[in-house]
């Protein structure tokens, strides 16, 4: 595997996956991207999987985007010419569906949506933006209570777009998901679990989520494997064409004076000077 993601799995058919970036906090770069991507789709052949732990190596699950990594996105927004219909807004490769209904930014948490089996994600010390939805992706998530989540996206401009709507409709009511993107404001893991975000609380969320991936891997895989499937089923049936609104409205976004605005204002810790929409 990448060096940024670590597999092994066990003779019951429980796969460890864990993000192994440490010492950045396992932030998301292109090489956690690539890595993540290979993951998913190196258990999604391995047909002895029954259960996946999902973790993240050192003090946090995932603190979100590698601002180096954003500034590099925003900058192969900038210099894409706009999509050939000259209705789309320049992309940098937001548009493109190139795992299936989803983009690359959206399949390193709606590929753990997909994945045939069920994933448990054991979280930590902090799950934002980009890592809070690759939680959310997950089927069950084992939360410390002390974990730190943020919908971290608006306080840099943009909007969560990699597959944050299509999945946390299914968590957590309409209007506490706009409070937490409209705020950006942190929560932590009791929080979490009163609002949908946890499946329940741990003081040691890896060796539950292990015990649970176990029980689980114990069942029929026929039945576990059906039964993900109809949940997925009763849940996801409008959620392609939310996920390219979704990368629409990104698109419209990034690298926009605001955003940048945004940016720079969050990086200096002072108020934003915005331009309201004309």
């Amino acid at each position: 595997m990448s060096e940024r993601v670590s597999i092994s799995i066990d003779d019951n058919g429980v796969a460890d996956v864990r993000l192994n970036r440490p010492d950045k906090m396992n932030a998301l770069d292109p090489a956690m991207f690539d890595g993540i991507i290979d993951a998913i789709e190196q258990l999604g052949s391995e047909s002895g999987v029954r259960a996946v732990v999902l973790s993240g190596e050192g003090k946090a699950f995932c603190a979100g985007l590698d601002m180096g990594s954003f500034a590099g996105m925003v900058e192969k927004s900038n210099s894409e010419p706009p999509a050939d219909n000259g209705d789309e807004p320049s992309s940098g490769g937001l548009i493109d569906r190139t795992y299936g209904e989803a983009n690359k930014f959206q399949q390193v948490a709606w590929g753990w949506r997909k994945l045939p089996v069920p994933v448990i994600a054991a979280v930590h010390g902090v799950a934002l933006g980009g890592g809070f939805q690759i939680a959310c992706g997950a089927d069950i998530r084992i939360t410390a209570p002390d974990t730190k989540h943020a919908v971290m996206e608006l306080k840099w401009g943009l909007v969560p777009d990699m597959a944050g709507f299509p999945i946390m409709r299914t968590l957590a009511r309409d209007d506490v998901i706009r409070e937490l993107c409209y705020t950006h404001r942190v929560f932590d893991g009791t929080e979490a679990e009163k609002l949908g975000f946890a499946t329940r609380l741990s003081q040691t969320p890896f060796d539950d989520a292990k015990a649970l991936a176990h029980e689980i891997a114990s069942k029929s895989p026929d039945a576990v494997r059906a039964n993900k499937r109809l949940l997925n089923f009763s849940q996801d049936q409008h959620a392609p064409e939310i996920l390219i609104e979704e990368s629409r409205e990104q698109a419209a976004v990034i690298g926009k004076p605001n955003q940048i605005e945004a940016v720079m204002a969050g990086m200096a810790k002072r108020p934003g000077n915005f331009k309201d929409a004309a």
